[in-house]
């Protein structure tokens, strides 16, 4: 059988990212172009409950480009998912309506669950299929941060309300952070977890792996790059201790120091200390529990393949 022609779009708090592929039915990815926008559609929906409308035409502008990149390519199959910011906004059927105009279908506003689900798919679909199971793949976002938990498929999986944006826009308002604000986005940080626990075994993880942007900036600066290089980010295996490292520096950085290191996007410079410290610390309570059980958690795995391949596999 042939491959199919679809295009992926993930809608999250602070990034909306395309992908156009060919699909074989085997689940063989074939990437024709990848593309990422900054356009914080979660601008205040922490607060206000409400999508602001500037970041909704921020993100409608983003989606009428995506249209148009999927038709020029052939695109047959079309599947937009949209994540955290779009679940809590009361308004969200203003969003629906701009992105079925624009692109031509019905946007999918998918749970916690379903979003972790897709991540685990793409993610052990790419580069942490070279590591040994069971995987724990979290996907760090701009509004929440999936724990998945299993080898072949999914055995346990939580999303939680921790995220860059989110945090950063609850705690994080000094420039570099105040301790007593990095101290109370820690306590959101740990309630979450334990919260999550009971339901997603972590201490059982042999591979931790890592998604989205918070986490590959973290990497990127452990890696010292001085541009974002993909392909250097995609399957990099980093000890606890250098990406512990990574995270405090990112989180005690002004935002201006963090927007002088070449591969930090512009869009994210303000929510990186938030996501950094959101990796730090599932890094450590994943090692402290499973070493617990008796293992051992020494390195940890980011993955440039997630969601977006998840949602692109699932039109196969």
């Amino acid at each position: 059988m042939s491959s199919t022609r679809v295009a992926a779009v993930d809608c999250g708090t602070n990034s909306i990212r395309l992908l156009v592929a060919d699909v074989a039915p085997d689940g063989t990815l074939v990437e024709l172009d990848r593309r990422m926008e900054i356009v914080r559609l979660g601008q205040g929906v922490d607060r206000t409950g409400e999508l602001a409308p500037e970041a909704l035409e921020r993100t409608l502008a983003a989606t009428r480009e995506y249209a148009k990149v999927a038709g020029d390519l052939g695109a047959t199959k079309v599947r937009f998912v949209a994540t955290s910011a779009t679940r809590d906004a009361r308004n969200r059927d203003v969003f629906v309506a701009g992105v079925r105009a624009a692109l031509g279908v019905e946007p999918e506003v998918v749970s916690g669950q379903e979003e972790a689900l897709l991540s685990f798919r793409g993610a052990t679909s790419g580069a942490a299929s070279a590591h040994p199971g069971p995987y724990l793949v979290v996907d760090l976002g701009g509004g929440s941060t999936e724990l998945v938990l299993g080898t072949s498929s999914p055995e346990a999986a939580l999303s939680t309300d921790v995220g860059s944006v989110r945090l950063t826009e609850r705690h994080l308002h000094s420039d570099p952070p105040t301790a007593a604000e990095v101290a109370a986005a820690r306590a959101d940080v740990d309630a979450a977890l334990d919260a999550a626990a009971p339901v997603v075994p972590w201490g059982r993880t042999a591979t931790l792996v890592g998604l989205a942007g918070s986490v590959t900036s973290v990497t990127a600066h452990a890696l010292g790059l001085p541009t974002y290089q993909r392909d250097r980010v995609n399957g990099t295996v980093l000890t606890v201790s250098d990406t512990l490292a990574a995270c405090d520096d990112l989180l005690s950085r002004t935002r201006a120091q963090r927007l002088d290191l070449g591969f930090m996007h512009p869009g994210r410079a303000d929510v990186i200390g938030a996501g950094a410290l959101v990796w730090a610390r599932v890094v450590e309570r994943v090692r402290d529990d499973v070493a617990a059980a008796g293992g051992a958690l020494t390195h940890v795995v980011t993955s440039e393949s997630d969601i977006l391949d998840g949602i692109a596999l699932s039109l196969a």
